[in-house]
């Protein structure tokens, strides 16, 4: 049986990368921190933003989707889900409102997970929700020529109650450890869960939430107002390279984490970087509302729509936005995705 061991982070042997990206998000951080205290509206209007963003791309990721607008007024709660998608959509919604609400308070233990997952199944009516698997489960590849193989065989439905006792100590044992770093014991957690694979479906998305959780636990808070589910998703590739290249050789406890880790920081780091500069373009009274409309499009990591723009720049009407996007596409700086309601913009 898999043995959870978090020791090796206090070895001092950690590659030199992974040291200075925590370093750059420290500094990050530190950075958020004061502008936050200074301007809580922009970063309110921020995390409305983020919390669409995270509730359509943590679903999307596993082929869970509904229309943009379907997605805002799910996640508003102006509308109930129609259909199962839409039911699942709204199970992501209200778990993770729970993280952003009680974070604090919730340890991360095995009733809190088990909480999490029962909220986030909640809309399906699904009788497994909240409750570990009751079978054993394989994950599986599709090669070009659709031929299935099995690519990772998860922990065995008999020894998942216990392996998950474990992995929760070991982690405690970690986290009070003051020479492990928070940062770099994290995506270990979550590396280990998802190699578990506790639960019959939504693994995927728990894993999610539960970096959240244990994020803003240890302080780190940049995923509320920047969406850390929008970053995996769209440079999903690379995430699930990382997750093959450290779940290799698992169940024999000769896997490394390190390229998990990496993606993991690398994530968070992106989604620092973002708040930086939307912060800095939605808080600047010396450029012209041109100016802050062009940077809000140009510095965006991902498309963005009217809407987004306008909530972040609420200064700035309907009108202006839609002219200065308009003028920036024929100029030929950004592009159009979708149509009507659904339209995004993004740089060229």
């Amino acid at each position: 049986m898999r043995k959870f061991d978090y020791s090796f982070l206090n070895n001092g042997l950690l590659p030199a990368n992974l040291i200075n990206i925590t370093g750059a998000i420290y500094s990050l951080k530190t950075g958020s921190e004061i502008k936050k205290d200074e301007f809580e509206r922009i970063f309110t209007e921020l995390e409305k933003i983020a919390k669409v963003q995270s509730v359509k791309s943590s679903n999307a990721i596993e082929g869970i989707v509904t229309s943009d607008e379907r997605i805002k007024e799910i996640v508003n709660k102006s509308s109930e889900p129609l259909n199962h998608n839409e039911a699942e959509i709204a199970g992501y919604r209200d778990a993770l409102n729970e993280i952003h609400l009680n974070y604090s308070s919730l340890e991360f233990n095995e009733n809190t997970i088990l909480r999490l997952h029962a909220i986030m199944m909640s809309y399906i009516g699904d009788e497994h929700g909240g409750k570990y698997k009751d079978e054993d489960n394989v994950i599986l590849e599709i090669d070009n020529d659709g031929n299935r193989k099995v690519r990772f065989r998860p922990t065995s439905a008999a020894n998942t109650p216990k392996a998950m006792e474990q992995m929760i100590l070991a982690y405690l044992e970690a986290r009070d450890n003051s020479n492990i770093n928070a940062l770099l014991l994290i995506p270990c957690i979550i590396l280990d869960f998802l190699c578990i694979h506790p639960f019959k479906d939504g693994n995927g998305r728990m894993s999610r939430l539960l970096s959240l959780l244990l994020l803003y636990k240890s302080g780190f808070d940049a995923c509320k107002y920047i969406s850390f589910e929008e970053q995996i998703n769209k440079n999903k590739g690379y995430y699930y390279e990382a997750l093959r290249e450290s779940s290799t050789d698992w169940d024999k406890n000769e896997n490394t984490y390190i390229p998990y880790i990496e993606n993991f920081l690398t994530t968070l780091y992106m989604c620092y970087k973002e708040l930086d500069k939307r912060f800095n373009v939605v808080n600047s009274n010396k450029i012209t509302k041109k100016a802050r409309i062009e940077a809000t499009v140009l510095n965006s990591l991902t498309a963005i729509s009217k809407s987004e723009i306008c909530e972040i720049l609420p200064d700035v009407s309907p009108t202006t936005v839609e002219l200065v996007l308009g003028k920036m596409v024929k100029e030929g700086l950004i592009e159009t995705i979708g149509s009507g309601r659904n339209t995004k913009y993004r740089k060229v």
